[in-house]
């Protein structure tokens, strides 16, 4: 078992499901203590427990992305239970809608906007200031390919995304003299079960974008995983503000 992350304290949102779940169990396999984080109680708890067997150390706290007050509630558990926090990746997240903007719900954007980038600037309230106490930090944000590369009948989902990237690098730049790192993983297409959850929405989908992916197939959430296993690493100790796409080639066509 490779111990990249030996002696590190990782909090993970999102960590119950899709890329979240196995940046999760990739950082329990590395060494890291590893504080799972979710609405779904009871896939959260299934992860830490997966973690725990197989040697690690892992904790499930429940946490709405969309609560500040739980963000702060869920970094303090981590300190408390591991002594403190040096790691986080933001996985949590919601999809689009699938209309033309002028059809989307303002609703269901602003439900978009609040979990997939009104959250990271909540994370990083919490997670920040427990990595200044700490005296170093890595946090990755999970985006999407989707941020520099739109496609139809998304743009919420798009704007989100394209917020966070922003976010990223601006705060890796307040944070670059402190020891902190803040980077941000942008995958394409990836079979998850929120994936999946579109493909059976929308006839056609899943070859349109399969099809949109040089190397022909979707990503395994590992695939996702590694390189944000990666970033948390001191292996990247000289890599912030970093925009790393994984998307078999797609911004590249």
């Amino acid at each position: 078992m490779t111990q990249l992350l030996a002696g590190h304290s990782i909090l993970v949102t999102g960590g119950a499901d899709g890329i979240g779940r196995s940046v999760s169990l990739l950082c329990g396999q590395a060494g890291a203590a590893v504080t799972v984080t979710d609405v779904n109680v009871e896939g959260g708890k299934a992860v830490a427990e997966a973690i725990n067997s197989s040697g690690g150390q892992a904790q499930f706290v429940r946490l709405d992305v969309a609560d500040e007050a739980q963000h702060h509630a869920a970094v303090e558990a981590a300190v408390k239970a591991f002594g403190k926090l040096d790691g986080a990746c933001n996985a949590a997240g919601k999809p689009f809608q699938g209309r033309k903007i002028h059809e989307i719900d303002p609703e269901f954007w602003e439900s978009v906007y609040i979990i997939n980038l009104r959250s990271v600037f909540f994370a990083m309230r919490a997670q920040v200031p427990a990595m200044l106490d700490a005296g170093k930090g890595s946090i990755v944000h999970i985006s999407s390919a989707a941020a520099i590369d739109a496609f139809p009948n998304g743009a919420e989902y798009c704007a989100a995304k394209g917020g966070v990237l922003s976010a990223t690098r601006a705060a890796a730049l307040d944070y670059a003299k402190m020891g902190i790192r803040v980077n941000a993983v942008l995958p394409g297409a990836t079979q998850t079960n929120m994936m999946q959850a579109q493909f059976d929405r929308f006839d056609g989908l899943r070859e349109s974008v399969i099809q949109a992916v040089p190397m022909g197939r979707l990503a395994q959430p590992d695939e996702i995983a590694y390189p944000v296993r990666w970033l948390l690493s001191d292996e990247a100790s000289f890599v912030t503000g970093s925009i790393m796409l994984v998307d078999g080639g797609q911004n590249a066509s």
